[in-house]
């Protein structure tokens, strides 16, 4: 087979003309949290249900965090700034994150942000460490923070999580507060 040509999901041949048109227009749906510090509750692990992945931005807290989150979607992670105890399970301090025709950088606190999202061609750049939920576009690149979904610091900030769907190159993004 020449390189570069499309192949099937079992690796054994070319993808039809449907299976390419089917994947564009497949609609995924991502979970995004951040600043768990080891807390898995209830709520979240609802609220993440039907997500085809999970974006984790940092202070996972505990790998028992991570092995509930993977029971709901696979999971792509990052280091936190709390996260030391974790360093050892290969998890990146920032990553990129291809989800159907996008592709997401993620990083824990934005202010180490160290490129250019939208030359690089990321349709967003997901953060934590803040605590704070927060959507904005710049330059045409979605940045957002979903909140912090573990233990509350004070009581006028939301726990919180994202959500993204993402068809094509289109996204739309919620931010979800959580009921506890």
């Amino acid at each position: 087979m020449p390189a570069g040509a499309p192949m099937d999901q079992t690796g054994g041949g070319r993808t039809s003309l449907s299976d390419t048109l089917e994947a564009a227009s497949r609609c995924w749906r991502v979970g995004v949290v951040s600043d768990t510090h080891g807390l898995v509750r209830p709520e979240l692990l609802e609220a993440l249900e039907g997500s085809d992945l999970i974006v984790h931005a940092g202070d996972v807290g505990k790998p028992q965090v991570l092995e509930a989150l993977a029971r709901v979607a696979p999971v792509h992670a990052v280091l936190g700034n709390t996260d030391c105890g974790l360093s050892n399970r290969g998890i990146p301090e920032a990553r990129a994150v291809e989800v159907g025709e996008v592709t997401f950088w993620v990083l824990h606190d934005l202010m180490e942000l160290d490129l250019d999202p939208a030359a690089a061609g990321f349709a967003a750049v997901i953060s934590g460490h803040l605590h704070e939920p927060s959507m904005e576009e710049r330059q045409g690149v979605l940045y957002l923070n979903p909140g912090s979904a573990g233990p509350r610091r004070r009581l006028s900030v939301p726990v919180s999580l994202a959500r993204i769907e993402a068809r094509g190159r289109k996204l739309r993004a919620e931010l979800v507060e959580l009921a506890v």
